[in-house]
């Protein structure tokens, strides 16, 4: 696996886990391409696809009035983040955000941090938007693009403060864990966007995408693993920023856990 491969995650955040729709051209987050019956192994994997979903009125509003603003468009050049966000401050992006629950609560919380939330489901991308009105944020920019070709494209090495990554898609059954977000290769052209001492953060709610999640950060030379209390075995407490999401709380009334993941890019 390379550069030529496309990553992008599901944010469960209010949806049921779509670990076994099909490859389909309709909103959404993280998929794998179909490959023809004879190819065993598609050359590139396009980890999303569009799921069905329809755009509200107070959605199809927000576009209309706030997507000139807040929504950047892609471009295969490097970002300016000063210009787009009218300000300097620390970068932190986001893949993946769902209905953009957690990520107005984080940029809420953090109004000196500037937050690039890459996201190609587009009520997803509408509900972001009305939230930012309703609560009148201003540090929040919008990519509906490919994350990875934003990554690729628009991003120059060390420029990033931090990277959230919350509930991508698990992709429950084992023939299907290779269509993972996190996976050496996608980690290590993370670890490259960061400056030293930023961070990484993930968060998932299946403890067998933990474990893997765990031990592919613990792999990267570059990373350090900041949870240190011997007791919590490599997983982080839960950073006061990130919320707990309406899907969260769901499962852990069903009794599922969650398992957090912060890790900091080591000086070169």
């Amino acid at each position: 696996m390379g550069d030529s491969l496309q990553f992008r995650p599901v944010n469960t955040e209010n949806n049921a886990s779509p670990t076994d729709l099909p490859a389909v051209d309709a909103p959404a987050s993280e998929t794998a391409a179909q490959a023809p019956a004879h190819v065993a192994h598609p050359k590139t994997i396009k980890s999303y696809v569009k799921r069905a979903g329809r755009t509200t009125t107070g959605q199809a509003k927000a576009f209309e009035d706030l997507g000139p603003k807040f929504l950047l468009k892609y471009a295969p050049q490097p970002l300016d983040a000063q210009a787009a966000f009218g300000r300097e401050g620390k970068l932190i992006l986001e893949i993946g955000f769902g209905m953009g629950e957690a990520t107005a609560h984080i940029a809420r919380v953090r109004p000196d941090d500037n937050f690039l939330c890459c996201e190609v489901h587009e009520p997803g991308v509408g509900a972001l938007l009305k939230r930012i009105g309703e609560q009148e944020l201003a540090n929040i920019r919008i990519l509906q693009h490919d994350a990875v070709e934003v990554i690729d494209h628009m991003l120059p090495e060390g420029c990033l403060d931090g990277i959230h990554i919350f509930f991508p898609d698990p992709w429950h059954k084992k023939k299907h864990n290779k269509r993972r977000l996190i996976q050496s290769p996608f980690v290590a052209k993370l670890v490259s966007r960061l400056k030293p001492g930023g961070y990484l953060h993930c968060a998932t709610d299946w403890q067998p995408y933990a474990e893997q999640m765990l031990e592919v950060l613990s792999a990267e030379a570059q990373l350090a693993n900041t949870a240190t209390d011997a007791g919590l075995a490599g997983y982080a407490p839960k950073p006061d920023y990130r919320p707990l999401t309406k899907f969260e709380n769901r499962g852990l009334r069903l009794g599922h856990g969650v398992w957090d993941l912060v890790f900091q890019r080591v000086a070169a």
